[in-house]
């Protein structure tokens, strides 16, 4: 014979320490206010990444073959451009090896303006002619489009910037707790696999999961050094803290605006004749540089400067050098700021700015690190949609857990186990006490 003996079982106790419910807590709601942020950026990173090679495959007839001989000088730009649109004075020009000579028109009312304008691609060693486009007013190219967004999400400049730039902020944030979360408490076979492994074959919500977790954490170092780097161009309290502190103390000095002699005006040189010896003086010193940005002075302002920039390595900028000259005497004009300082004698903050654009599009490990830019922003973008994913699917489960309980069996909505009698064989000696027992009054 049997009798039935409810047991109840203890509840389990929830071991979560205060620091990692608040490090939840943050992780959750800091990506829900940032992920649309973050989605934006990320994926606009991820096209920007790749715009020189991209643009290089949509225009083939501005690849041009590297030659054994030097590219024309300013004053033969300056010559082309007046022969095409004489109402107009060249702005800057733009040049990497194997390419055409990018060249900017500006009208005198424009000049100094930027945006707009006309543009040549010129050949650097013949000066043939082979494009020319018009800008017009307020008219944004393809990758310009994309790093609007980028920067301030095509919104005003004022109120989307600093969106962008405390949004990455945040995100560095949410890169840090979601480590902490992500981070088991004991290590073994089954949290291994659950760590470093995507499970394919699981379902929708298991393969959610895991590549919120996996990819996260396989991508991590990657976004923190773009995210890091991407603060220095919008956050100054964080650009000057961190030289300080990669610098050994040292205090960033802020960029000045240099300034021509005017009181030297038409007494030394023509501005073709000073732009040509100050190029012709750079080049001495950089015979083999692989690219070069340099503005033409402003004609306008007898104060304006010659600005020339050479780029040792095609594709990368870290180790370019700057220089600047007065328009009238050709003097050297010596900046203070930390990009003045050639990469070589700099100091290892002064070597870390230089490289921080370098390391926020990859390009400081050449086209392999774009890849892994490209990669690592591409799994950025997609940690908002799958966190969010994650959260709807407990969130609303949940609830509709509870609606269902009231008209159907509650045992298959809630996560308590079910109370099942405990089972007792009663002997035939002891039946005369339970029927004893029975019939005494209730």
């Amino acid at each position: 014979m049997i009798t039935g003996n409810r047991t109840s079982t203890p509840k389990k106790k929830n071991k979560d320490s205060l620091f990692n419910r608040i490090n939840k807590w943050l992780h959750l709601w800091l990506g829900l206010v940032s992920g649309i942020i973050v989605l934006i950026v990320c994926v606009t990173a991820c096209i920007w990444v790749f715009n020189e090679e991209i643009t290089g495959l949509l225009e083939p007839e501005t690849k041009v073959e590297k030659q054994d001989r030097p590219v024309i000088t300013p004053s033969q730009l300056s010559a082309i451009a007046a022969n095409l649109y004489p109402d107009k004075v060249p702005a800057y020009a733009t040049y990497q090896q194997g390419r055409a000579i990018n060249l900017n028109l500006k009208s005198p009312k424009e000049e100094g303006r930027r945006g707009g304008g006309t543009s040549l691609k010129i050949n650097p060693y013949t000066g043939e002619v082979i494009s020319k486009k018009v800008h017009k007013k307020g008219e944004t190219d393809f990758f310009r489009f994309i790093l609007n967004g980028h920067r301030f999400l095509w919104m005003p400049y004022e109120i989307g910037r600093p969106i962008v730039n405390y949004g990455t902020m945040v995100f560095v944030v949410l890169l840090i707790t979601g480590l902490i979360w992500w981070y088991p408490k004991k290590w073994n076979k089954s949290t291994r696999d659950k760590s470093f492994k995507i499970k394919w074959g699981a379902s929708f919500k298991r393969v959610n999961l895991d590549l919120h977790n996996v990819l996260g954490f396989y991508s991590l170092l990657f976004l923190l050094a773009i995210a890091l780097t991407g603060m220095v161009y919008g956050i100054q309290w964080y650009s000057n803290g961190l030289y300080w502190v990669t610098s050994g103390g040292d205090k960033l000095k802020e960029f000045k605006r240099l300034e021509s002699d005017s009181l030297q005006v038409n007494k030394h040189y023509t501005p073709q004749q000073a732009m040509d010896i100050a190029w012709n003086k750079v080049l001495a010193k950089h015979p083999k540089s692989e690219g070069f940005y340099y503005n033409f002075p402003d004609t306008s302002k007898a104060k304006a400067t010659i600005g020339i920039t050479v780029y040792p390595n095609k594709g990368q900028f870290y180790n370019s050098q700057g220089y600047t000259f007065d328009q009238h005497t050709l003097k050297e004009l010596k900046r203070e700021d930390v990009y003045a300082t050639s990469y070589a004698s700099s100091s290892f903050g002064g070597k870390l700015r230089k490289m921080n654009y370098d390391i926020h599009v990859g390009s400081i490990l050449g086209f392999p690190g774009k890849v892994l830019a490209f990669l690592s922003s591409l799994i950025g973008a997609s940690l908002p949609i799958t966190g969010f994913l994650i959260w709807y699917g407990r969130k609303f489960k949940k609830k509709k857990g509870k609606t269902d309980a009231g008209s159907t069996d509650a045992s298959k909505f809630t996560d308590k186990p079910v109370m099942k009698p405990r089972l007792k064989v009663i002997s035939k000696d002891q039946e005369p006490v339970l029927a004893a027992n029975s019939a005494l009054p209730q």
